[in-house]
């Protein structure tokens, strides 16, 4: 634990200005052990590696891999699949691998949701990031596809038992989807 608690802290020093650092965190134990009075002959600790600007699956991976407990021991480091079935039957397998994604505000997809915003709310909309992950992990991260997020609700509800949404909310995006597809045409034939 002590090896994952200072690799969290080193993190720090690979701070991306607008994302922050990245981070690592033991999220799961599971021992092989019969029974709860029984010595395991061993385990599987699950480590949630987020990832900021410029990190990689391959640079995040030698970072645990480096890890005086990993060498000492022989462990294994592992990332892991995700291949589970669609409600249509599809599987569509995948590394559970969530890449970092930045467009930079000058990016025609953003001066887009920027003026779409402006029709949604009836003022300038915040350009920020979320700090909860969406599927621009594949779009952005993993595609290269200019992805930008607006959505309804609070940030701090998303992806929480207390998700919740706003009526009021719904409008506003319904109004920037409908008007976002033709700024960001503009955008790209300026």
């Amino acid at each position: 634990m002590a090896d994952v608690e200072r690799l969290n802290e080193a993190l720090a020093g690979t701070a991306d200005p607008f994302l922050g650092k990245g981070s690592v965190t033991i999220s799961d134990i599971r021992a092989t052990s019969p029974s709860l009075c029984a010595v395991a002959d061993s385990c599987t600790i699950h480590l949630d590696r987020r990832l900021t600007r410029g990190e990689t699956l391959e640079s995040a991976v030698k970072e645990i891999e480096a890890l005086p407990g990993v060498r000492a021991t022989g462990a294994t480091v592992t990332v892991l699949d995700y291949a589970r079935a669609a409600y249509t039957g599809l599987v569509y397998p995948t590394k559970k691998y969530y890449p970092t994604w930045v467009l930079e505000e000058d990016h025609p997809a953003v001066r887009a949701a920027v003026a779409a915003g402006e029709i949604a709310l009836g003022k300038a909309p915040v350009v920020d990031k979320w700090v909860f992950s969406t599927n621009g992990v594949s779009t952005a991260g993993m595609f290269g596809v200019p992805t930008v997020g607006f959505g309804p609700a609070h940030e701090i509800h998303a992806h929480t038992p207390d998700d919740q949404c706003p009526i009021a909310h719904l409008t506003s995006a319904a109004r920037f989807y409908a008007a976002y597809p033709q700024r960001y045409l503009a955008a790209l034939n300026p």
